[in-house]
């Protein structure tokens, strides 16, 4: 499994090949943000997501996928590295900021949340496109 994230993908529609078209024609190639990616689907590991771990490799991704879109709390308590987290509602970017080791703490709605090491959303911006793809 990869993440992929299209910027500005509210800017055209979807080809049917499944790339982003531009208002302009263009197509936008996605980028691929993680190609290491873990789904945290239970409640156990939702619960403990980065907790414990003394780091993440570059191009890692952890996904919790969420029945429906409410409000979403993520905190650092036992993550000892900084991360940049993202909040998306139907693939879209709703929130994205960058926690702090031990002390942060992030809120956003959404119907699935992304941690990445920190560095790694910097070209994310509010209304781009995050998928998981196989």
């Amino acid at each position: 499994m990869r993440l992929v994230h299209r910027s500005g993908a509210s800017e055209g529609g979807s080809g049917a090949d499944g790339d982003t078209e531009t208002t302009d024609g263009t197509d936008r190639d996605p980028t691929v943000l993680a190609s290491d990616v873990d789904v945290a689907r239970s409640t156990l590991q939702q619960a403990r997501g980065l907790m414990f771990r003394r780091s993440v490799p570059d191009g890692y991704a952890l996904v919790f996928p969420f029945e429906e879109v409410d409000t979403r709390w993520l905190h650092m308590l036992f993550v000892p590295f900084a991360i940049d987290a993202l909040w998306l509602v139907d693939g879209e970017v709703t929130e994205r900021t960058r926690l702090a080791p031990f002390v942060g703490l992030g809120r956003g709605r959404a119907d699935t949340v992304v941690e990445l090491p920190a560095g790694a959303a910097d070209g994310v911006a509010v209304g781009d496109e995050v998928r998981v793809v196989d």
